[in-house]
């Protein structure tokens, strides 16, 4: 009995839970996160979605050469803007462009990136070399292609080469037939683009699970196309879906190369530079000009929505 009470006497006693009551109101991580985000938040809606409303709402005003207007004029802005040729013409002319970078883009970028990902060595090299010109903003790039290479004298690099082989001085940029101009606008904006969309596509490549291949090669599927069109490409596509819809969106949103290139002439205008015109042109109609963007805004919702619906985008794997 000594004994065990001795033993008892040494024990240490167990030590005590203190049961603290969480603190009420704003923690830590929470004012760090309104900390962090506040700033980006507020300058979203002074710069966003304040001017997307006011744009809206100048849309059913009539507002010519000023953006505080008082005659309330209904729809007829946008009557006059879906009635206006050069408007609708400038759809066609995303039709068009959109038709050719899009496929074109989608393609050139998944190759970069299986060429980048089958590399045994340097292949953060040949990454970084191809991802580079993203880094180029779109007006010197435009201003490289303009005066360097597809200058209309024959001291152009492309025309510099066609010499060689006895072809004649073309005028890339002054002259819409033939529409030389579609060869410049498309190979600048590849030149600038698919180095980012060969990132995603890289990405996923890296998370396709390896076990898919060597389970395809035992059941004899060959290296090379088969294994592609089996695995690989079934395997990307969420990341070809979020790629074509990314692309698409910014064909829409093609200003910068477009205006630089052919300057002011009224053959190949995106839609967002005839609205540059309209609203900032001679009559600055700031009625119409904001009536053709929440119609070019609808319109790029409407075609996302239904192309993201037809490609599945955000469906389960599961599913049908």
């Amino acid at each position: 009995m000594s004994t065990t009470t001795t033993r008892d006497a040494t024990r240490p006693a167990p030590a005590k839970v203190s049961k603290t009551k969480p603190r009420r109101g704003m923690g830590g991580s929470t004012f760090n996160f309104w900390l962090f985000t506040g700033p980006f938040l507020i300058g979203l809606v002074i710069f966003v979605y304040i001017p997307i409303g006011w744009s809206a709402w100048l849309s059913f005003f009539e507002a010519r050469y000023t953006v505080t207007p008082d005659k309330f004029i209904g729809f007829d802005n946008y009557k006059l803007m879906l009635t206006n040729g050069d408007f609708t013409k400038s759809l066609v002319t995303f039709t068009v462009f959109a038709a050719i970078i899009v496929p074109v883009t989608w393609a050139l970028s998944l190759g970069l990136a299986l060429m980048v990902h089958r590399l045994r060595f340097m292949k953060a090299f040949f990454r970084s070399v191809f991802f580079l010109p993203t880094a180029c903003s779109f007006v010197a790039a435009s201003l490289i292609w303009k005066m360097s290479i597809f200058s209309g004298v024959r001291f152009g690099m492309m025309n510099t080469v066609l010499g060689w082989f006895g072809v004649e001085n073309i005028a890339w940029l002054a002259n819409p037939n033939p529409p030389w101009y579609w060869l410049v606008i498309v190979t600048v904006r590849l030149w600038l683009q698919a180095g980012f969309y060969m990132i995603l596509f890289l990405a996923a490549l890296q998370n396709i699970p390896p076990e898919l291949y060597e389970a395809a090669a035992i059941d004899g599927a060959k290296p090379g196309w088969q294994t592609f069109r089996y695995i690989t490409l079934p395997q990307l596509r969420a990341t070809s879906t979020a790629v074509i819809l990314l692309l698409l969106v910014a064909a829409y949103q093609a200003f910068d190369e477009f205006f630089n290139l052919l300057s002011k002439t009224t053959w190949g205008r995106p839609p967002l530079v005839e609205l540059y015109y309209t609203a900032l042109g001679d009559d600055q109609d700031y009625g119409a000009g904001s009536a053709g963007a929440v119609i070019l805004t609808l319109l790029i919702c409407m075609v996302t929505m239904l192309q993201g619906r037809f490609l599945g985008f955000g469906r389960g794997d599961g599913s049908k």
